[in-house]
Formats: structure tokens, C-alpha cells, sequence
């Protein structure tokens, strides 16, 4: 992933709060060919590994599994807010548009997980993740055979985080002027634009606490 160095975010707990916010993501592998990629939600172990452990598991019929062999990279995609930049959001002066977003991107190796309790305990953390707060919270029964049954159509994997990026360009390279203009202009929009003026105004406010 491209990123200039004032847009690049290294820190592993922003990283991993990004992806869990995000958790819906991309999954992208090639079998040497064209890219594939499949969209899935995809948890977090922070506590596992260097960078963490990203657990997932793929419908048996989506072919991409097989791209899962020793050495062959996984790259996983979660894609924060995002919002259209006007050049009328700064102050008078040359300009173009742009886009403001952050973006984090995951590499690994994928293991796929074939032992049953293993499958069933991922596929529990799951479901205890979406369901959490609701209130009649559904869980798996897994004395019933059917739901055992559909186990088998699917593939469970793992990916250990052996590389991962993080970018988070939000107008860091202009102006404080500017700033404040494009989180006044994005603070009152869409969700995604609040989000992303709510970051913005949070990076102002360290830089200005920093000053």
C-alpha cells in the first residue's frame, strides 16, 4: 500500500482497534494467476503473535481456499471510513479534490483448521462477537446434528500477521486552517464523513495539546 510517510500509522493498538471496528473485510490470494479476493468478516487475536492472528473461514464451494498453500501470502483488507475532500473545504487558494480515508492491510500466511471442536469453538467466538448486546443473543447449539453437519460446508483458517500497514490519510500535509475547514465541512454529513471529521478533529487536538 502506498503511503507517504506523514500519512503512514505504525501503532499496533490503533492498528488493531481499526480492525476491529472494521471487521467486515477483504480477503485477496492468487494461485499465481489472477487476484481472487472474497469479502468476510475476519477476528482479531491480538494476543497471539507478533502482530496478532486473523481468524475466518470460507463457504467449501468458494475455491479460494486452495490458494492456501506454504509460502503463498494472504493479504486482508479493513477498510475504515472514508470521505470526498472538496477544494472548497480549505482555505482560498490552488487546490484539487482528493479523498480522506485509513485503511490498515494484513499479511500472512493462511493454516487451514480441520479439527471439529477447533471449527466450532472459531465459529462460537464468531457469533459471541455480533451477537453481543443484543437482547436475546443467539448461540450455536451444537448438540443439534444439523448445525454440526453444516460445519462441513465450510473451511476454517488462520492467518498469523507477519506484515501489516497502516494509513491514515487525513490531511495530515496541509495547514491547520485547512483542517479545521474540511472537519467543519464533513462534522455535519453522512456517517462516514462524521467519522472521519471526528478522527480529524482528534489528530488536531494531540497536535495542538502537543504545541
Amino acid at each position: 500500500m502506498y503511503t507517504p510517510p506523514f500519512n503512514r500509522e505504525n501503532d499496533s493498538a490503533v492498528l488493531h482497534r481499526m480492525m476491529r471496528a472494521n471487521s467486515f473485510a477483504t480477503l485477496v490470494t492468487s494461485d499465481g494467476g489472477a487476484p481472487v479476493a472474497t469479502h468476510l468478516p475476519v477476528l482479531l487475536r491480538p494476543e497471539q503473535g507478533a502482530w496478532g492472528v486473523l481468524v475466518a473461514h470460507l463457504a467449501r464451494a468458494n475455491p479460494q481456499w486452495r490458494h492456501f498453500q506454504p509460502g503463498r501470502e494472504a493479504l486482508v483488507i479493513f477498510q475504515d471510513a472514508h470521505a470526498y475532500i472538496s477544494p472548497s473545504f480549505y482555505t482560498p487558494g490552488f487546490s484539487v479534490p482528493t479523498w480522506n480515508y485509513s485503511a490498515v492491510h494484513a499479511y500472512g500466511i493462511a493454516q487451514i483448521v480441520d479439527e471439529p471442536a477447533a471449527v466450532m469453538a472459531m465459529l462460537d467466538g464468531l457469533v459471541g462477537v455480533y451477537e453481543n448486546g443484543r437482547p436475546a443473543p443467539y448461540a450455536p447449539d451444537w448438540s443439534d446434528e444439523r448445525a454440526v453437519k453444516l460445519t462441513g460446508g465450510i473451511v476454517a483458517f488462520t492467518i498469523e500477521i507477519t506484515r501489516l500497514e497502516g494509513k491514515r490519510k487525513l490531511s495530515q500535509n496541509r495547514s491547520v486552517a485547512d483542517r479545521q475547514g474540511v472537519i467543519d465541512a464533513l462534522q455535519d454529513g453522512n456517517p462516514d464523513e462524521r467519522k472521519v471529521a471526528a478522527a480529524m478533529a482528534a489528530d488536531l487536538t494531540d497536535l495542538q495539546e502537543a504545541d
